[in-house]
């Protein structure tokens, strides 16, 4: 074999490693990218039942505040009935 004929057999292997390269490069992108929506996804979805949460917590608070309320109403119609000589 002679000098051009090595040449342009280094330069065949050389296009087929570029290329496959190239494609192994392209699949770790993609991977990346997906990977990258899914971890925007994932705290949209926490940020969202964080909220959630809190907006629960402040309508459990005011639950409670009424069934204190009508408890203690409840405590003083019954105190009111024993006064007037009934029973509760």
């Amino acid at each position: 074999m002679d000098a051009a004929m090595l040449t342009a057999v280094g330069a065949m292997l050389a296009a087929a490693l570029t290329a496959a390269a190239a494609m192994y490069g392209h699949r770790g992108a993609n991977r990346a990218a997906r990977e990258g929506g899914a971890l925007n996804g994932f705290n949209s979805l926490t940020d969202q039942l964080q909220e959630e949460r809190k907006e629960l917590r402040s309508e459990l608070a005011t639950l409670r505040a009424e069934l204190a309320a009508e408890k203690a109403e409840t405590a003083r119609l019954r105190l009111l009935v024993t006064q007037l000589g009934g029973t509760p």
